[in-house]
Formats: C-alpha cells, structure tokens, sequence
C-alpha cells in the first residue's frame, strides 16, 4: 500500500482522509477488501486507535461497512452515501475529489430552493410573507458589500425553506449552507450575479408575499440559476 505517514497532529484525520478520497476516486472499488488494521497502522505509521477511528467516520458516511470479524468491505458511495459526506468535508476545509461537485450541489440547491419558494406562497402565512419583505429591503441596503449580502441571502432563505412547511427541505437547507455549500469554499464573490440582483430579491418576496405560487417560483429559479460570474468593476446592484 502506497500511503503518506500521517502527520502528528492529526492523525486519525490524515488516515480517514486518505481512506476516503481513495474509496471516492475508485482506486478501492465496491466490495473490495481493506486491508486489516494492524497492516493499515503500519502503513500510515500510526496506531490502530487512528485507524480504527477512521474506519468508524468512514461507516458512518456510507463509504465501507466493517464486519464483526474486522473485516472491512468497501461500499459503493454512489449508493450509500448521503449529503453528509460533503458536510463532513466542508467541516474540515477539505474537498471531495468529484470535480463537478460544486456544480452539482449548486443544481440541487436551485431545485430546493424553486419548490421551496413555490410551496411558501402556497402555504405561507400574512407573517412570513411580511418578514420576506421587510428581508428583502433590508438585503438591498447592503449592496455592494457581496460578504455582508450573501450571509443576508442565507436569512432570506431560511425564511423561504421554513415558509414551505417541508420538513425534508429545511434539512437539506441546512446542510447545504453549512459550510458554506457544504462542498468546500465557494466564495460570495462566485455569486455576483445572484447576489446582486436586488430586484430579484424583492421580487421573490413579493411575489410570496402576496401568495402567487408560480411566480415566486419562477423568480427563485432565475436567482439560483444565474451564471456563476466574476465580478464586475463597481459592483452595481439591480435594484
């Protein structure tokens, strides 16, 4: 086994890092056999405390499954991994070697975030409606400052997803802010063109606010599916 000594100060990290990126990128395929502890400490010249800690993370994330003999078989993580796999990555600053994967989470939350605007016009009450509002206006007085804008556009969010009354979008919700996207660090500055659309923002409240369910719809998906751009010189905002 072709592995790096793990460093001191973080031992069990450094071996479940390793393990996992080599499960993820295929080069220990499904129902393939680890090899066992005693030979895994000795590779990562480390205890078999580290190694069986990083074993333990990684059959909580649906990457092997460890047998009552200690044998441990690798799983497909394309079938028994779920969202906390890149949560667990974002936690630590580290990234899933799936290179699409900030696309792909960005496409998922477009999705939730489309339904779950939809749903709160529908569901929503006179409260919620009048807190987007009042969100709204208070996210437009922020622009240009894209730092201070886009932990505003989490609360607007927030209000939104739990205006939906679904309970499976709030968890969603939830692990993909944490972390940022949960996939690593996607900067407010890859966001311009979401972000800085103040009009948008107003839009969408509105349009939940006064209960139109496609409409709110429609301008949720134009905000989450703007193209990723860099920023533009002044950083002027729709308003």
């Amino acid at each position: 086994m072709d592995f790096v000594p793990a460093p001191r100060a973080s031992v069990s990290d450094h071996v479940f890092g390793q393990l996992r990126d080599a499960i993820v990128a295929g080069r220990h395929r499904p129902d393939e056999t680890l090899p066992g502890e005693r030979e895994l400490a000795a590779a990562f010249a480390v205890n078999r405390h580290a190694v069986r800690e990083a074993l333990r993370r990684l059959q909580q994330l649906g990457l092997v499954r460890v047998s009552q003999g200690g044998a441990t078989r690798v799983l497909d993580w394309r079938v028994h991994a779920g969202l906390d796999l890149a949560l667990a990555l974002a936690r630590s600053g580290d990234v899933l070697p799936v290179e699409t994967l900030v696309r792909d989470m960005l496409e998922m939350r477009a999705c939730v975030g489309t339904d779950a605007a939809r749903l709160c016009a529908e569901r929503g009450d006179a409260a919620t409606g009048a807190a987007l509002v009042r969100a709204a206006e208070e996210y437009g007085a922020l622009a240009p400052d894209l730092d201070r804008m886009a932990e505003a556009n989490i609360r607007i969010w927030r209000l939104v997803v739990r205006g939906s009354g679904n309970t499976a979008y709030q968890l969603a919700f939830n692990s993909l802010v944490a972390g940022t996207f949960a996939v690593g660090d996607v900067p407010p500055d890859a966001r311009t063109a979401e972000l800085l659309d103040v009009a948008g923002h107003r839009s969408l409240a509105a349009a939940i606010a006064s209960g139109q369910g496609a409409a709110a719809a429609r301008q949720a998906r134009t905000l989450l599916t703007a193209p990723v751009t860099t920023p533009t010189p002044g950083r002027e905002a729709r308003a």
